[in-house]
């Protein structure tokens, strides 16, 4: 006979583990099936804006990160093609900092009870078991869930179960590196982006030693993405030193290993596949990039999916905790309820920042004449103000 749990998270990235984390904050446990053998810290870095530190607050995570991470001060945009100043806006009203991926899922994680997290179960199907999920795992066993959160990802198994079609390709990719200067970096706490014909670039300081730095290009074709790193930090470095980018960017990015220069293909929910698809049926839901996968123009992929998690563990809790679980059917309407209201207020949350996402990017790094002369002398703080708008957001308590 098959086990059974009560609510089973499927993915232990950082959608996954807020869900979990908060739902332990409301008294509710939960299984986090990750497919890993341990904890994934791939990406590097992500830019945690104040909309993320709200939600990492409210998760009880927030200030043991701030105490390893600068607080970044301002916003500078310049002209790859000129080397002139685009924009450049003070940050301080906005809490931004560039956050060492593995700190943050670590410090996530480190918030739940010992054995929460299921190692190497990777969920490889899903169906229907009366009121229950039943999920098959790679390793051929089988697990019922009562309740099912889907934190799997942009190839996600349970939004494809939900009826949810497969990300879009944007025609672009990303270059991302992590820089460890034992010296200290000299670098002001800014973000600082470069607007190419064709690509952007961009650097960001996580302490005073060491740095995130990404390049993002346009392709035609998504087989073009780069896999080797060798051949990827020449491919970013050829094409910094051949515009106007100053010099100690191009250090910076000469200095990274090898092993922790990364590329990835730059894909995309369909706006309108957001809006009329399910991201909640009966017991099963997705958050994340499961949910709303987009491109990383806006900087709020991480940050909104940690939303997700307060939101979701919120409506969960308020549905399920204090009221014992009652007859079956009725426990079962009131997750369907809970979900259906997570739906309610993260869907058009996360249609405007997709959208956004993708247009901002289009435009930042557009070769057109026009486009370029529109962002440079018109748009130019109007788009960096779309950053810190885009970050005001206040998803609440728990």
């Amino acid at each position: 006979m098959d086990h059974t749990e009560e609510i089973v998270i499927v993915g232990a990235g950082i959608a996954g583990l807020a869900v979990a984390v908060g739902l332990h904050r409301k008294g509710l446990g939960s299984v986090v099936l990750e497919s890993s053998d341990k904890l994934r810290a791939a990406g590097f870095a992500l830019t945690v804006w104040g909309n993320a530190w709200r939600a990492l607050d409210a998760l009880g995570v927030g200030d043991s990160l701030r105490r390893n991470h600068l607080r970044l001060q301002t916003a500078v945009v310049s002209s790859a093609s000129s080397a002139s100043l685009v924009t450049k806006l003070p940050a301080k009203e906005h809490e931004v900092r560039c956050v060492r991926r593995n700190l943050l899922v670590e410090a996530l994680a480190g918030e739940l009870p010992h054995g929460t997290i299921r190692y190497s179960s990777k969920v490889v199907a899903m169906e229907d078991s009366g009121e229950s999920k039943l999920l098959h795992l790679a390793d051929g066993s089988t697990l019922k869930a009562k309740v099912v959160i889907g934190c799997d990802g942009i190839n996600s198994v349970v939004s494809k179960c939900l009826g949810l079609k497969p990300s879009t390709f944007s025609g672009r990719h990303a270059a991302r590196g992590f820089t460890v200067l034992p010296n200290g970096h000299g670098m002001k706490p800014e973000i600082r982006h470069y607007n190419g014909e064709g690509f952007r670039a961009g650097v960001l300081p996580c302490d005073e030693k060491s740095l995130y730095w990404f390049f993002t290009w346009a392709s035609n074709e998504e087989k073009e993405r780069i896999h080797d790193a060798l051949k990827l930090k020449e491919f970013v470095l050829g094409k910094l030193k051949a515009s106007e980018i100053p010099g100690q960017v191009v250090e910076i990015i000469e200095k990274s290993e090898l092993s922790s220069v990364a590329s990835a293909s730059l894909r995309y929910r369909s706006p309108l596949n957001l809006l009329s698809g399910n991201i909640c049926k009966g017991n099963t839901c997705v958050t994340g990039d499961a949910f709303h996968p987009m491109t990383p123009d806006l900087g709020q992929g991480g940050c909104l999916a940690l939303e997700d998690g307060v939101v979701l563990a919120r409506c969960l809790g308020d549905a399920l905790c204090g009221g014992g679980n009652g007859e079956e059917e009725h426990r079962n309407r009131r997750v369907e309820e809970a979900l259906k209201e997570y739906e309610k207020a993260r869907k058009w949350r996360a249609f405007r920042l997709v959208v956004g996402s993708y247009a901002f990017g289009f435009v930042q790094e557009s070769g057109n004449w026009f486009l370029r002369l529109v962002r440079e002398r018109i748009l130019a703080g109007f788009m960096v103000e779309w950053l810190f708008i885009a970050a005001s957001f206040d998803c609440g308590k728990l």
